[in-house]
């Protein structure tokens, strides 16, 4: 039994290490998580309006490699490539048009077909002081970009709307200038929302395989339960007919079971008497009736030579017995024990013991030299009780 819990214990340490490595894969996505958000003010150059006006973006965020300082300048698109539009700048060929007048201009870069820091280093190359990217997904929120070794120069992320916006205004050839000042830094949340989904499924598929274990182990634990209570029934059934085939007699004066130098019980230590009904097992052992039929119909196997009767009867010699043989005659062992020392209290209760000197105990007389001749093999001791009874045991 102690195996089997031990190997239940090993698939239940086999899924917490699972999930513990969950958790730090999804504590590794959550440090990445912290950001700054970037404020930006963007003024359009419209002819026909009567001068610029300015509109507002909030949900900018600085990439994770990016120096967190105020920037400004001209925002200006990547030339077609082949008379085709270029918003990408993942292209080797990718170019941008920067007026002769213009000192600082930014770059507007759409995300996608290459990492952020190809983007970002196309644009570092041709002077840019910072690269704006809009997202390729109008539902998704920005993310803070990574993009290791690009330098000083800013890189900021917007949305996909507020990115196309400022494409229409560059794709009429209308002026556009933007600030970009560092907002409030974010911290980490307890969960991003990548980590809740792969912790969550995680979590689901830990829990579908434990399951099905555990439902695995319990039908095979019901299955040997079963198994178990079946055979014992059948072990049961079959020392009740063992049981009624034995041969059973009352013990009568003069037979030899009432000889003080008759084996006692061996299960209740007690001698037989007078009228004592007893049982006779197959290998001859004899019990009384009472005491060894309890031991029967559980063990099926004499107390003393552990003959099976089962086998011995010839009725179903391929049963085993059970396997509690070894505790039981512990258990036997020591209510011998106590009933002994039971005995020994009665007697010494209404009991004295004396030794008398060995003189007056009819032997010969001793050497008036004191010198004493011992008899080999030979011990006598005499036991005197106080209402007059004398008796004596020789060794």
């Amino acid at each position: 039994m102690a195996g089997r819990w031990r190997g239940a214990r090993r698939p239940g340490l086999v899924l917490l290490a699972a999930l513990h490595w969950c958790l730090c894969a999804a504590g590794a996505d959550i440090a990445s998580q912290e950001y700054y958000t970037a404020l930006i003010n963007v003024t359009v150059h419209e002819p026909g309006r009567g001068g610029p006006w300015t509109f507002r973006i909030d949900r900018g965020r600085y990439g994770l490699d990016s120096p967190k300082v105020e920037v400004r300048g001209q925002v200006l698109a990547p030339l077609p490539l082949h008379g085709v539009a270029d918003h990408l700048g993942c292209d080797p060929q990718t170019r941008f048009h920067v007026p002769p007048d213009i000192k600082q201009w930014i770059a507007l870069l759409q995300r996608g077909n290459c990492t952020f820091k190809e983007k970002i280093s196309r644009a570092a190359f041709h002077n840019a002081v910072a690269v704006v990217i809009y997202n390729n997904k109008s539902n998704e929120e920005t993310v803070t970009m990574t993009h290791q070794g690009t330098g000083d120069i800013v890189a900021v992320m917007i949305t996909e709307l507020r990115g196309k916006d400022i494409l229409s205004y560059l794709e009429k050839n209308i002026s556009v200038q933007m600030t970009i000042a560092v907002g409030t830094r974010i911290p980490a949340k307890n969960f991003s929302r990548g980590s809740l989904v792969f912790v969550s499924i995680s979590f689901i598929v830990l829990m579908i395989i434990s399951s099905a274990w555990l439902i695995f182990y319990f039908i095979q634990k019901i299955r040997y339960t079963n198994a178990r209570d079946r055979n014992q029934r059948r072990l049961g059934d079959a020392a009740k007919k063992a049981i009624s085939k034995l041969t059973t007699r009352t013990v009568k004066k003069g037979d030899k079971e009432t000889d003080p130098d008759f084996d006692h019980c061996a299960v209740c230590i007690e001698s037989y008497k007078q009228n004592d009904i007893v049982r006779i097992l197959p290998c001859k052992h004899v019990f009384h009736k009472s005491c060894v039929d309890p031991w029967l119909s559980e063990h099926c196997t004499c107390p003393m030579c552990k003959l099976n009767i089962l086998k011995a009867l010839g009725i179903m010699p391929n049963l085993p017995c059970t396997d509690n043989v070894a505790f039981d005659m512990e258990r036997l062992t020591r209510s011998q024990a106590a009933n002994r020392r039971s005995a020994l209290g009665d007697l010494a209760s209404d009991s004295s013991l004396g030794l008398e000197p060995l003189r007056t105990s009819g032997m010969s007389q001793l050497p008036q030299d004191g010198e004493l001749t011992p008899r080999t093999g030979e011990i006598n001791i005499a036991v005197t009780k106080q209402n007059g009874f004398e008796g004596r045991s020789g060794f």
